[in-house]
């Protein structure tokens, strides 16, 4: 159920991934092209799903002592989901540095207010390098602005002076109302990730619900349901429960299908145009780039992960290594290519490699050049996602077959 909310805050309240219920309820939320996602490592596959349809997430850091070290720190949570973030195509972040009300920070920006210990200078000090090298470009990408969640302050209207005597910025609504949206492709070819379905009872029709990327849906189109190949006609569109004719990319939608049964219909499987019918594949080859290997192992032919891509969670296998890139070399204007010394065995943390990975049924993706949200994807071993930035290496356009080999 979506509650109703009067006032500024309201537009950003809206569900965009189905919530499971019991211990699950505190699941992800998406609002609109904005993600929350919940702290807990428990809720991480929620997070990555809400993640992957947002365009902009709200990272909400703590100020109160030993909370934000305990994020930071190698496995905390905060450098978890700013990764993830970023794999998963959140294009600009809004760092928020909650319970700034703290009897022991008393909104201070320089120090605790009786320990000589620096807050806002060292969270922002600490996290800045570290955007940096997740591929966020600090100065135009990101935001950081203090607030309190608990009393509600400098969220909906700017806080006063005599509250926190140097914050001249805006408010947290006032960030998101100006925020600038990346642009969005309304001429594409229609791809339309699903994450939930349900049958509409006393009506004709299955209703799916998904995050429309490229492309544009109108009532009456003629659309393909990948990797099933089914053929479907378009009968109802639903935005924000209004009913409209038309739907464009970056929108959360509901599109009301005649042509197919919702027990057809999985989790992953994406809503395309026929013309140009998304990839499915379940080999193909990928570039990842290790980032922290668990008790510093290597990675060899063999190895076993999870994948989430999109919508999609799948198990899978690197079943070969085909080439380590040097991206130092790879920055010079001439670089040198050499001969492979042999055939690679395994590499290790911080690698760049090409590899071919293997997953036990088809999955619907993209080159990543072509289509990002449906050619990014991370990885999860061990319960743990942040081992690797990988990016999907396909041709620009191949027939739809069950293995890919280039």
């Amino acid at each position: 159920m979506r509650r109703k909310k009067k006032g500024r805050a309201a537009k950003y309240l809206v569900p965009v991934a189905p919530i499971p219920s019991g211990h699950g309820s505190a699941a992800t939320e998406g609002v609109g092209n904005w993600g929350l996602g919940e702290g807990h490592k428990c809720y991480i596959p929620n997070m990555i799903a809400g993640a992957s349809q947002a365009d902009i997430g709200v990272l909400v850091i703590s100020a109160r002592k030993g909370e934000f070290e305990a994020g930071y720190e190698s496995g905390g949570q905060t450098r978890e989901h700013v990764l993830l973030a970023k794999t998963l195509g959140v294009a600009k972040l809004i760092v928020v540095i909650n319970k700034m009300d703290e009897p022991i920070v008393q909104w201070s920006k320089e120090k605790y207010a009786w320990w000589d210990i620096p807050w806002y200078d060292e969270i922002e000090g600490k996290m800045v390098p570290f955007l940096k090298s997740s591929g966020y470009n600090v100065k135009k990408d990101v935001q950081f602005l203090p607030i309190s969640g608990l009393c509600g302050t400098n969220m909906n209207t700017k806080m006063d002076k005599s509250i926190c005597s140097w914050w001249d910025g805006p408010c947290l609504f006032d960030v998101l109302d100006h925020i600038e949206v990346p642009l969005c492709d309304h001429k594409g070819s229609v791809r339309m990730p699903i994450i939930g379905k349900y049958k509409d009872h006393g009506t004709v029709g299955t209703v799916l619900i998904g995050k429309l990327e490229p492309g544009t849906i109108t009532e009456g189109d003629s659309l393909m349901v990948m990797p099933n190949k089914s053929n479907v006609k378009v009968i109802g569109i639903s935005l924000d429960e209004r009913k409209v004719r038309r739907a464009g990319p970056g929108e959360n939608v509901c599109v009301k299908l005649n042509g197919i049964e919702d027990e057809d219909i999985m989790g992953g499987f994406v809503l395309s145009s026929i013309t140009n019918p998304v990839g499915a594949f379940a080999e193909f080859n990928a570039k990842l780039q290790i980032l922290e290997l668990l008790d510093n192992a290597v990675l060899s032919a063999g190895y076993k992960s999870v994948l989430h891509i999109h919508s999609v969670v799948e198990e899978c296998e690197i079943v070969d290594l085909i080439e380590e890139i040097n991206m130092k070399k790879m920055k010079e204007p001439y670089p040198k290519k050499k001969k492979p010394k042999g055939k690679l065995i395994f590499v290790k943390n911080d690698a760049v490699v090409v590899c071919r990975i293997r997953v036990n049924n088809l999955i619907c993706i993209e080159k990543f050049s072509d289509y990002p949200q449906l050619g990014r994807f991370t990885l999860q071993t061990e319960g743990k996602y942040t081992s690797f930035r990988t990016y999907f290496l396909l041709p620009s356009r191949v027939n739809t077959t069950e293995s890919l080999y280039f």
